[in-house]
């Protein structure tokens, strides 16, 4: 069994210094849960049911946390590595991820798919990576940015490749453009899944949206790559 500080988890402070204690304790915490999901078994398919899981690790029971943790942990990976390509940083949003759905489990009511939920809470821990290591409203696109790209327009790029360079080029934008751009076209979310994602209003995703795609219209205005949305 993993020990873990379960006074943190309803404490009465409002002090961010009491959720940043908090934040810290459970990190530790996180580490060796998930250097243990990197060392045992998984569980039998069908043994543990996801309601019961998450009835279960409401109530405490951390075996039962875990194997939410392995049950999701590759879904959110995949959605974190959306927000950046550095190794340490996606660790590091995998981790915070699980702690705000831990400390939000009991908020949970079941009224969406439980994969939904967490996978909000995991867009805004990656939204707020964005906006906490890049306050800019604008980056111009430098000559060498173009390197990545074939000589001759026509020959096609290696879909790895193609992902990295669109990852580059929308990294060039402020962070509310790009996460909705991101939600939009490369996850491919519909306004309203969006806006679930988010936090904001229909009508406020559909004017993101449109401004997002002016700025990225701008930022290649005089390229030969072409716009098409």
């Amino acid at each position: 069994m993993i020990g873990y500080p379960i006074q943190f988890l309803y404490g009465s402070s409002s002090e961010p210094t009491g959720f940043i204690q908090s934040l810290s304790v459970y990190s530790s915490w996180f580490n060796r849960l998930l250097f243990s999901l990197k060392t045992q078994k998984d569980a039998p398919a069908g043994e543990y049911s996801e309601c019961g899981d998450i009835h279960q690790a409401q109530n405490g029971d951390q075996d039962a946390f875990r194997r939410i943790m392995e049950r999701y942990q590759g879904h959110v990976s995949k959605l974190l590595w959306r927000f950046t390509r550095d190794k340490n940083s996606h660790e590091e949003l995998i981790q915070e991820s699980f702690v705000q759905v831990y400390l939000s489990l009991h908020t949970y009511k079941a009224r969406a798919p439980f994969e939904h939920w967490l996978s909000r809470i995991a867009t805004r821990a990656g939204y707020r990576f964005w906006k906490q290591s890049k306050r800019h409203t604008y980056v111009p696109l430098l000559d060498n940015d173009w390197e990545q790209l074939p000589q001759d327009p026509s020959d096609p790029m290696a879909p790895q490749q193609a992902a990295e360079l669109v990852h580059h080029l929308l990294s060039k934008l402020p962070p509310r453009d790009r996460l909705v751009l991101t939600l939009r076209y490369l996850e491919q979310c519909s306004v309203i899944e969006t806006a679930h994602r988010t936090g904001w209003s229909p009508s406020l995703v559909k004017v993101q949206t449109h401004r997002a795609k002016q700025k990225l219209k701008k930022m290649l205005n005089n390229t030969d790559i072409e716009f098409e949305m």
